[in-house]
């Protein structure tokens, strides 16, 4: 075989390399894992079947972690993208303040989200925060945010959404301005509505970037981890924890490296059933152009 066949192999083999490394084989060591029995200190390792499979199916702190993330997915995801498609509409002018507001809307997504996290900590604190301080302005009975479990998932939704609106809004944008003009004049001189014209000319032309923001935003509410490490660690009484958290938490506070390895199977297949759902049923209705 020539030197010029196996230069296009050569070439994408480093990369090819370290995606195997740490992406591949991670995903089948944890497959192995989840069906072993490790405190990760120990070199032993017991195969145990699908017993972590069971205890974690019989869990009721799992089924309530579950029920945690789809909510705060949900939520997020629903929020996130109607308000980043309002802000977009009001945005997609060719003006030097507008500009300058797409700037300061996006600005929290290039924050680091240790101190987004650390900075909402701060204003939802029930004695010194900004927000009960607002509350109390207006007369209000301040809320105990983080603290109780009627209130606690939902300021978490609140955070997240904060964090991802801006680059949203930023992407939408961006679609906006790709649609023919054309087509809006057309729509204005057949006389349509706001509405009419919304409704059949910009959310078809739209829906591939609202396509993409749906994957990419539901993969990221499944993976959130940080905001839930540095502000409740799962609490009040379990009703922050989500999935990744457990798994971190099973795995490296307990050293059950091998329940951990189950959830984190479970979780892998959640993603990829949902990715798959995406695109196998609601792709469909998405207008390439």
């Amino acid at each position: 075989m020539s030197l010029n066949t196996l230069r296009p192999y050569l070439m994408v083999a480093p990369s090819l390399i370290i995606f195997l490394l740490f992406f591949i084989y991670p995903i089948f060591y944890m497959i192995y894992l989840s069906f072993t029995s490790w405190n990760l200190i120990s070199p032993d390792k017991t195969f145990v079947g699908v017993a972590n499979y069971v205890e974690l199916f019989q869990s009721q702190d799992f089924r309530q972690v579950f029920f945690n993330t789809v909510i705060y997915t949900v939520l997020t995801v629903f929020l996130s993208l109607t308000v980043a498609l309002l802000l977009a509409l009001w945005l997609n002018k060719s003006s030097a303040i507008y500009g300058i507001v797409q700037g300061a809307i996006f600005s929290p997504y290039i924050i680091s989200l240790v101190s987004v996290s650390l900075l909402w900590m701060w204003m939802m604190d029930p004695q010194y925060g900004l927000l009960n301080w607002v509350l109390n302005l207006f007369h209000l009975p301040p809320s105990p945010w983080l603290t109780h479990t009627d209130t606690a998932l939902l300021s978490l939704v609140v955070v997240g959404v904060w964090k991802i609106v801006g680059y949203n809004a930023l992407v939408f944008i961006a679609g906006l301005q790709s649609i023919p003009k054309d087509l809006y004049e057309a729509a204005a001189l057949d006389e349509a509505s706001q509405w009419a014209t919304f409704a059949r000319i910009t959310l078809p032309m739209l829906s591939p970037t609202l396509f993409f923001l749906l994957v990419v935003n539901t993969i990221a509410s499944f993976q959130v981890f940080d905001t839930v490490q540095i502000m409740t660690q799962g609490g009040p009484v379990n009703s922050t924890n989500m999935l990744v958290y457990y798994i971190y938490e099973y795995g490296f506070d307990f050293f059950k490296i091998g329940y951990a390895s189950a959830a984190g199977v479970v979780l892998l297949v959640i993603v990829g059933v949902m990715t798959v759902f995406h695109f196998r049923f609601m792709a469909k209705r998405v207008h390439y152009r």
